[in-house]
């Protein structure tokens, strides 16, 4: 539990998610932000191109998904 004083100093809410980094007696946490509708839609279109000059069907990257969530 981060402290109420902490969480209010840095803004944090209920539900925000962090990439959690552990070594020795050190814990870090950095809060994940969610990219912008912007930056998403030129990753989007980034992967459609890739996909496509790499001649990727939707089963075989589902099947690449599926396989990288094991």
């Amino acid at each position: 539990v981060i402290p109420s004083e902490i969480r209010q100093n840095l803004g944090i809410k209920e539900g925000e998610k962090f990439v959690v980094i552990g070594e020795d007696d050190t814990i870090i946490l950095k809060k994940i932000a969610m990219p912008s509708f912007k930056n998403f839609d030129k990753l989007l279109k980034r992967t459609e191109r890739f996909a496509k000059d790499k001649r990727l069907s939707e089963k075989i990257v589902e099947g690449a998904i599926k396989r990288a969530r094991k």
